[in-house]
């Protein structure tokens, strides 16, 4: 990696990740508060949804989006192409989920649904505005002015979901929620991000070029989007909207460190690794490095997060939330290894191998259809058992063709991964004899954490790891900087 490419990674790193955390925390300590002000029910209704609302935004994306990073020599005919085709799929679905409201709201037996979908889709047609302002801030790396954009309309929208959770809106504060910060975010991108504005164009050819590329990832991308939602989706059907609320809850919480580092890797590393997609060494060693850095970070946090769950949740929630303990420390292991799914397709995009990708997501989704059907029978928590066991074949099946295209195999990646995996198990053993001698929620919490942290500190000292002295050195250059 040359060492201007390296100097926009480490900074694109940096600002994502106060985007990344930023968001996340603020969304963290605003769910909280809108969790002992709401039900289990409001956010179990919520996420009926998600299914319907994650499909229709599969197709308005399409892939177009990646395609744009992944392409080279991006004109702006292309940009107005993507704009122009966003806008009118926003526009159509919003329209066959405004007229399928009675039919969402008869599937699960919720009147509320129908005017709660009718609204909350407009979120769709918002958002196509700016996915082109975006987009290009991401291929230039400039994750500095997207992570004040994103923080702004964050903290905004959770406040005014809070406010109105609080004078007694009820499920209705979510949504409000949800639209504020859409408004917002996409504001902030036209007037403060790209100045790149939408010629009044559609170009036959660069549809089609993007297409041939972005079709297998719209298949794909929906393939994933249906079946990840596809358990909201039992859940929401065979059980309760409190039943889904607790999952809900679970994954929210489960998503603090893994949706954040998810987002974090792909935003940096596929446009930093797919100007590198012509040298497999630069490559594979780009690559290499990404896997145990984001490794080294991921494994402590999800360990903690998974033993600390039953005080976490008794100090920041009521007690009526206290069934989202086991599920949340089922979905802490499965996603302890969702960085390593992300970095593994990641290679797939970056070579262009969007059929490859398809491919894989297919078999996935066979396997997660039949897990569903076999663990549903012992409720939620059989549902999350399944998921971990589909996680661990799933990784399998990502490395796969990673071995094929730059070399690097399941076992090498495991022979990377092992150090931080000895260190996160063994501070999980401390964590676990501490805490059971320890009756007090808040020492258990407290006290808890801050021992798993300080023995894994002290093991990446003792055994000298080069992650360790890589974001010592991060730090250094990016102090020097600001």
């Amino acid at each position: 990696m040359s060492s201007d490419l390296k100097q926009k990674a480490i900074t694109g790193v940096f600002w994502s990740a106060i985007e990344r955390f930023g968001v996340t925390g603020m969304q963290f300590i605003m769910g909280i508060i809108l969790a002992r002000l709401l039900s289990p029910a409001d956010f179990g209704l919520i996420g009926m949804l998600m299914i319907f609302i994650a499909i229709a935004q599969s197709f308005i994306d399409s892939g177009f989006t990646t395609a744009l990073i992944q392409k080279k020599n991006t004109t702006s005919n292309d940009y107005s192409t993507v704009f122009w085709y966003n806008l009118l799929m926003a526009v159509v679905f919003y329209f066959i989920l405004f007229f399928s409201a009675g039919l969402i709201a008869d599937f699960y037996n919720e009147i509320k649904l129908i005017s709660l979908t009718k609204i909350i889709s407009l979120s769709f047609v918002i958002n196509a505005l700016g996915a082109i302002q975006r987009t290009i801030l991401v291929k230039n790396l400039d994750f500095k002015t997207q992570s004040k954009i994103t923080i702004f309309s964050v903290l905004i929208g959770g406040l005014t979901g809070i406010y109105f959770a609080y004078v007694g809106y009820g499920v209705w504060a979510l949504v409000i929620q949800n639209l504020t910060r859409t408004v917002l975010e996409n504001l902030g991108l036209w007037f403060f991000g790209s100045q790149w504005r939408p010629l009044f164009l559609f170009s036959k050819k660069s549809f089609t070029t993007l297409f041939s590329f972005g079709s297998k990832l719209l298949l794909s991308g929906l393939l994933d989007t249906i079946f990840r939602n596809l358990y909201t989706l039992v859940i929401g059907k065979l059980f309760s909207a409190d039943s889904l609320g607790f999952y809900s809850q679970a994954e929210k919480i489960k998503k603090l460190p893994t949706t954040t580092f998810y987002g974090l890797i792909r935003n940096v590393t596929f446009p930093v690794l797919s100007q590198l997609q012509d040298d497999d060494i630069k490559l594979k060693n780009a690559y290499r490095k990404f896997i145990k850095m984001t490794t080294f970070l991921i494994f402590p946090l999800m360990t903690i997060l998974g033993v600390l769950a039953k005080p976490l949740i008794l100090i920041l929630l009521k007690e009526e939330w206290l069934a989202v303990v086991p599920l949340l420390q089922i979905m802490c292991v499965a996603g302890a290894t969702y960085h390593l799914h992300s970095i593994n397709l990641n290679i797939l995009n970056v070579k262009g191998r969007s059929d490859l990708f398809l491919k894989l997501e297919i078999l996935k989704k066979i396997l997660i259809a039949v897990a569903i059907f076999i663990f549903y029978r012992w409720g939620v928590i059989g549902l999350v058992w399944g998921q971990l066991f589909i996680s661990i074949i799933a990784l399998y099946l990502n490395t796969y063709y990673t071995k094929q295209i730059i070399g690097y195999s399941f076992l090498d990646q495991l022979k990377d991964i092992f150090p931080f995996l000895f260190m996160s198990v063994f501070i999980g053993i401390c964590m676990k004899i501490f805490i059971y001698f320890v009756n007090n929620i808040y020492l258990s919490l407290f006290v808890g954490s801050f021992i798993g942290l300080s023995l894994y500190i002290l093991l990446s000292f003792l055994l000298n790891l080069d992650e360790k002295k890589e974001i010592l050195l991060i730090i250094k250059n990016l102090k020097k900087k600001l």
